[in-house]
């Protein structure tokens, strides 16, 4: 894996470049849980095959994958390669110039919403020699389309900010109080411009800090992570495990992959 910070431009809009290629003897699955950010797959090499609750697996080329309250499971025969971008929902509704909730699918093809464009980034990004000179691509990309795009309303700005340093925490009556607007109104332009309900993507947040401090535990602080991360008990921690990730804490800490680029299904 290579990893590059984006443009200083698109601070708060691109969280991060990886590029990665890989080779194995066999099949490798991977568990994706619900996460609060936006994921490119820029596919350099064979595809994906990508199921989840409700959905069929399917082989996937280059996708979109937004923030959505389930998970999926990924699946190659052994060789992969790419450059995933992590988004922010505000820098994917620039960048992809959709409404978010439009994006509801477990993944979405590329050029479904990026057209030839994006069919054309990911022939380019092929033909380039070296890392720095694909993420350098992927950075005059998004600064374009950035550059052109309407930036997002301030009030969801705001909130989604306050949901950030809050880890989700924050009540969705309190940030209505605080914007002055009605819960209402603030569902509405979350829909467009992030996705999920305010409530549910508060959800996601309160469960990607809680995997993130359990991806460094040993198992013997579950009950003190959940009441850390905002949940009433351990039993409700293990009610969204099953919701957002398809298997139980537990689990999910002893399937961790080396190599910290994701989580083992199983065989």
């Amino acid at each position: 894996m290579v990893r590059c910070a984006p443009h200083p431009l698109l601070a708060g809009l691109v969280r991060r470049y990886t590029g990665f290629v890989e080779y194995g003897p066999r099949r490798l699955r991977r568990r994706e849980v619900a996460q609060e950010q936006v994921t490119l797959i820029l596919n350099l090499g064979p595809p994906l095959r990508i199921g989840g609750p409700g959905e069929p697996t399917a082989q996937r080329g280059s996708f979109v994958a937004a923030i959505t309250d389930t998970w999926a499971i990924t699946e190659h025969d052994g060789v992969s390669s790419g450059l995933q971008v992590d988004l922010s929902p505000l820098g994917a509704h620039m960048l992809l110039g959709v409404a978010m909730h439009e994006l509801s699918a477990l993944v979405i093809p590329l050029d479904e919403v990026l057209g030839r464009e994006g069919s054309e980034l990911v022939e380019a990004l092929a033909g380039a020699a070296y890392w720095p000179a694909r993420f350098e691509l992927v950075d005059r990309f998004i600064l374009r389309r950035i550059e052109a795009a309407r930036p997002p309303s301030p009030d969801v700005a705001f909130a989604w900010s306050r949901l950030v340093e809050t880890s989700g925490r924050i009540p969705v009556a309190a940030l209505a109080r605080e914007l002055g607007c009605s819960r209402r109104h603030l569902v509405a332009r979350f829909r467009e411009q992030v996705g999920p309900a305010p409530k549910t993507a508060a959800r996601i947040m309160r469960f990607g800090d809680a995997v993130r401090r359990l991806s460094l535990d040993d198992g013997s602080r579950f009950a003190d992570i959940a009441v850390d991360c905002g949940y009433y008990d351990q039993p409700h921690l293990n009610r969204d495990f099953r919701d957002l990730a398809g298997t139980s804490p537990g689990e999910y800490v002893a399937s961790r992959l080396p190599d910290g680029f994701g989580f083992a299904a199983g065989p």
